[in-house]
């Protein structure tokens, strides 16, 4: 089975050919980090037109450099949402082009579930497991328990994790995007010389909250003397931020953990994906929990992490394989919460 997949939720423009052994034959990306810069953050109209010029180009180097033809597809996948409606009507039409074109079925993918199901590319993982999905627009847990089938145990009630990492980093002065940013620097800082709080620790359930982290680490810089801060100041309330968000993490994990053992029997995996999963020092905080509490970690390569177009093609492989394809009038959705049956957070959480 060969699937070509395409991104284009947010900033990247992704193409990739993926096999259904997990061998990925192709994944370009292009990244669009320097044209959102001087904004720092993502301006929708920028991404999306940045997609119209670029797509094409990379979806034929893709299927070069896998040196295939159309023909010698079995589908085409592409993320449907959530993310900028703008990019995405852009990748989801050219891929119902493509699929009319040369008689392909359509998969319409939702990010989420790409990100879910990416721990299984090239890899034996079986359902269920526990997925803790971090990223620039999404923070929660679900217990993935087969490809279409999620349960959502909690989620933001505000800022996405990435989110608060790229505002932190701006108050901070540093670059665009932020969690790169204050990993680097917290590399060097003293983590306990800011008592940051701790938001939502202690509490029952599996939700998170990060707006009063943020608004932590302002009063924080206001404080400090001199403006901007010094280097020594910044490295240490980046290694503060990050020790505070890694305690947070885990004391969800630990109730996330007990509802994931309560239905499904002790042992399992929890699986980190999605852009901050990237984050070497999250990481090893994770896995030292995850043991913990019974679980092995199982966190893809950094460059699965981020957004890219493999495991579009991927989550399309394991789609297809079910037999699940869509229509071509199926309509991007800037909103598509993984698990229906949950009910909406307040705030950002609504939009998982």
């Amino acid at each position: 089975m060969l699937v070509l997949g395409i991104e284009t939720s947010c900033d990247e423009t992704a193409a990739a050919v993926v096999e259904g052994s997990g061998r990925v034959r192709s994944n370009i990306v292009l990244s669009q980090l320097d044209e959102h810069r001087p904004y720092g953050g993502v301006v929708p109209e920028i991404a999306a037109r940045g997609h119209v010029l670029h797509l094409d180009r990379l979806i034929i180097r893709a299927m070069a450099e896998a040196s295939l033809d159309f023909a010698d597809l079995d589908g085409v996948a592409a993320t449907a949402g959530p993310g900028l409606i703008g990019g995405l009507m852009v990748g989801l039409t050219t891929a119902k082009a493509i699929a009319a074109v040369h008689e392909l079925p359509l998969i319409a993918v939702n990010h989420l579930e790409a990100h879910a199901l990416t721990p299984r590319l090239g890899q034996s993982l079986a359902f269920p497991y526990l997925l803790l999905l971090i990223s620039g627009g999404h923070c929660q847990f679900l217990m993935v328990e087969d490809v279409g089938a999620y349960r959502r145990l909690g989620t933001t009630l505000d800022d996405a994790l990435g989110e608060a990492f790229d505002k932190a980093a701006r108050m901070m002065g540093l670059p665009y995007p932020g969690g790169p940013a204050i990993e680097d620097a917290a590399r060097s800082g003293d983590a306990d010389r800011f008592d940051l709080p701790r938001p939502m620790a202690g509490r029952p359930g599996c939700d998170f909250s990060f707006s009063g982290l943020k608004t932590a680490v302002r009063k924080t810089i206001t404080d400090l003397p001199g403006s901007p801060p010094r280097a020594r100041d910044v490295a240490d309330l980046c290694a503060s931020f990050q020790a505070a968000v890694a305690d947070v993490l885990e004391d969800r994990l630990g109730h996330a953990a007990a509802a994931f053992h309560g239905a499904h029997g002790r042992g399992g995996a929890l699986v980190v994906a999605g852009g901050v999963a990237a984050n070497r020092y999250l990481r090893q905080r994770l896995a030292a929990s995850a043991a913990r509490f019974d679980l092995g970690l199982v966190a893809p390569a950094p460059a699965l992490c981020t957004d890219n177009a493999a495991i579009v093609a991927w989550a399309g492989v394991e789609r297809l394989r079910h037999g699940f394809t869509d229509p071509l009038d199926v309509a991007a959705r800037p909103r598509w919460p993984l698990d229906p049956e949950a009910k909406p957070a307040i705030g950002a959480g609504v939009k998982a």
